[in-house]
C-alpha cells in the first residue's frame, strides 16, 4: 500500500502542472489584464476595484506622482504603462513568467497580490478556514442524513415511503443551490417573513465579548443557512447513491446465503451487505466534498456574505489578480488531489481485502 500512496503523489505534480499550463495559456487570450485594468479604474472607466480596498488609490496616487500632466481621461504617457506593466511582471515573455511561477509555486510562494498589497499565502490561510467550514460541515450532515435514508430506502424499495422520499429527493436535487439559498434568506433571515438567523458573516460583531459556549452557539447560528443550502444537492446524490448501492448487494448470492443459515435482517444487512455496499458510497466522497467546496462555494460565499476562498477567487478573477488567481487555483487543485488519495485509503478500511497494489500489478 505504501508503494500505491507514493506512486499517487508522484502523480499529484503532473496533474498540477497541467492544470496550471492549461489555465496559465488561457489568461494569456483573455481580454483586459492587470494593467488595462488599473487603467481603466483611473480614468473612472469602472468600479472593478471596489471590494479591493485601498487599491484604486495606490496606484492613481503612482500615476500622479509619476508624471504631473495626467488629468483624468487625457491618458497615460507610455513610460508610466511600462512602469505598471514592470511592476505586474508582465515585461517578461509568457514563458519565462510561467516557469518562475512554478519554481516558486514548488516553493509555496505565491507571490502577492497586485492591488490588495498583501502576500496571496496570508490571503488563502485568511480566507481558507471559511471554505472548509462550509466543505466540512456540508459534506458531513449530507452523509449522516443520506445513509440511513438511502438504506430505509433500499429496505422499503417500492413501497410508499420510498416514492414519496424519492419525489423528494428529485425535486431537491432539481433546485439550485442558489435559488435555495435565497429562499431561505427569504423565509429565516428577515427578508420577509422571520428574523431567526443572521444575514450574513460567520460572526457577530460582539464575538470577542461572548463567552466560549457563546462563541459555539453563535459560530453555528451563522453557519446554518449557508450549510443547508450547500447541502441539498449532495444529500440528494448521495441517498440515491446509497439506496442503488444496497440494492445491488441485497439481490447477490452471498445475501440469499446468509438468510438461509437463519440470520436475522439486521444482521444480515449490517454485518454482510454494509461494507460492500458502503464502498461505493466512499468512493463518492471526493465528489461530493469536491463538489461542495468548489462548485458551490463561490455562489454560497457571495449570497451569505462570508469571506472564503471561492468568493476571494472571483473577486481576483475580475479584477484580473493573477497572483490570487493561480494561488487558489493551486490549492483548490492540491486539495482535490490529496482528498482522492485520502478516498483511497478509506477503502482499505473499511475493506482490508483490497488491495491497490495487485490490481496495478
Amino acid at each position: 500500500m505504501g508503494a500505491y500512496i507514493l506512486r499517487r503523489l508522484l502523480l499529484v505534480i503532473p496533474t498540477l502542472l497541467g492544470i496550471m499550463v492549461i489555465n496559465f495559456v488561457l489568461v494569456q487570450f483573455v481580454p483586459g489584464g492587470p494593467v488595462e485594468q488599473a487603467i481603466a479604474q483611473m480614468q473612472g472607466g469602472g468600479d472593478v476595484f471596489e471590494s479591493f480596498a485601498g487599491g484604486g488609490a495606490d496606484v492613481e496616487t503612482q500615476a500622479t506622482s509619476g508624471n504631473d500632466q495626467y488629468i483624468g481621461s487625457r491618458g497615460l504617457p507610455p513610460e508610466f504603462i511600462a512602469e505598471l506593466e514592470q511592476q505586474f511582471g508582465l515585461d517578461k515573455p509568457p514563458l519565462e513568467r510561467f516557469f518562475t511561477m512554478l519554481w516558486n509555486y514548488m516553493r509555496f510562494d505565491f507571490g502577492e497580490s497586485y492591488f490588495r498589497k498583501i502576500s496571496v499565502i496570508d490571503l488563502i490561510l485568511e480566507k481558507l478556514p471559511v471554505s472548509i467550514t462550509l466543505g466540512l460541515w456540508s459534506t458531513l450532515i449530507a452523509y449522516l442524513i443520506s445513509i440511513p435514508l438511502g438504506i430505509r430506502k433500499a429496505v422499503k424499495d417500492g413501497s410508499r415511503f420510498d416514492t414519496w422520499t424519492s419525489a423528494t429527493i428529485i425535486v431537491a436535487y432539481a433546485i439550485p443551490g442558489f435559488l435555495f439559498a435565497i429562499l431561505l434568506l427569504v423565509l429565516f433571515a428577515g427578508g420577509s417573513y422571520w428574523q431567526i438567523f443572521p444575514l450574513r458573516g460567520l460572526y457577530s460583531d460582539n464575538w470577542e465579548e461572548l463567552s466560549l459556549l457563546g462563541k459555539v452557539g453563535d459560530y453555528f447560528w451563522h453557519i446554518t443557512l449557508p450549510v443547508l443550502a450547500s447541502t441539498i444537492s449532495a444529500f440528494a446524490t448521495l441517498t440515491l447513491l446509497t439506496k442503488n448501492s444496497f440494492l445491488d448487494e441485497i439481490k447477490k448470492q452471498y445475501v440469499i446465503t446468509a438468510r438461509a443459515k437463519g440470520l436475522s435482517e439486521k444482521q444480515v444487512l449490517y454485518g454482510h451487505v454494509f461494507r460492500n455496499a458502503m464502498l461505493i458510497v466512499i468512493a463518492g466522497f471526493p465528489a461530493v466534498f469536491i463538489g461542495v467546496f468548489f462548485g458551490g462555494s463561490v455562489i454560497i460565499e457571495t449570497i451569505f456574505s462570508l469571506d472564503g476562498l471561492g468568493r476571494l477567487g472571483y473577486e481576483a478573477a475580475v479584477a484580473r489578480d493573477y497572483p490570487i488567481v493561480f494561488g487558489t487555483l493551486f490549492m483548490f487543485g492540491l486539495i482535490g488531489l490529496v482528498t482522492g488519495i485520502l478516498s483511497d485509503l478509506m477503502y482499505v478500511i473499511v475493506d482490508p481485502r483490497i488491495d491497490f497494489e495487485s490490481r496495478e500489478g
